[in-house]
């Protein structure tokens, strides 16, 4: 199972219901690797889409703690267990986690892979991704050059869980 998120340099991912920043080349990398595929993520994640709608050309799976919770265009699961028996139909490697702060929490032991767009700068943060730089248990396995966005760097790292 993949995870894809964008960090700064503290491992904050966003800040009032938003992301820290929007980066077009970080849009289009989370769009190529995400098309055809199935993405995971939390109600409030869904909240910060265009018009709060589901994103098409992939499976959206949404995890919600809300018995009644719907959403046209997605399949909605109501705990880790019902959506782990959910992905079972799926190719694991097929399978990405987009967020938001808790749901990455609560699924990063069943991840093995993790896409992060590290940001090298500080932003003020109010919900954090786990910090895989202090994880024993990941390893750096990929990382591009260096990339500018106005006068913000950032790099594309691929984290794999050692096996």
């Amino acid at each position: 199972m993949n995870m894809i998120v964008a960090a700064d340099a503290n491992w904050g991912i966003g800040s009032k219901g938003a992301l820290l920043m929007s980066i077009p080349a970080d849009l289009k990398m989370f769009r190529q690797e995400t098309l055809g595929k199935v993405i995971v993520y939390g109600r409030k994640t869904l909240e910060t889409f265009p018009m709060r709608q589901p994103l098409d050309r992939r499976e959206n799976i949404i995890l919600s703690s809300r018995p009644d919770y719907r959403v046209k265009g997605a399949s909605v699961v109501h705990s880790v267990e019902e959506l782990l028996d959910v992905l079972k139909a799926y190719d694991s490697k097929d399978v990405y986690i987009i967020g938001g702060a808790s749901v990455y929490r609560e699924l990063l032991p069943y991840a093995d892979t993790c896409h992060v767009t590290r940001i090298d700068q500080a932003f003020e943060a109010d919900c954090y991704f786990p910090d895989l730089d202090a994880d024993p248990e990941w390893e750096v396995t990929g990382r591009s050059d260096e990339m500018s966005y106005f006068d913000t760097t950032y790099h594309f790292v691929r984290y794999e869980r050692k096996k």
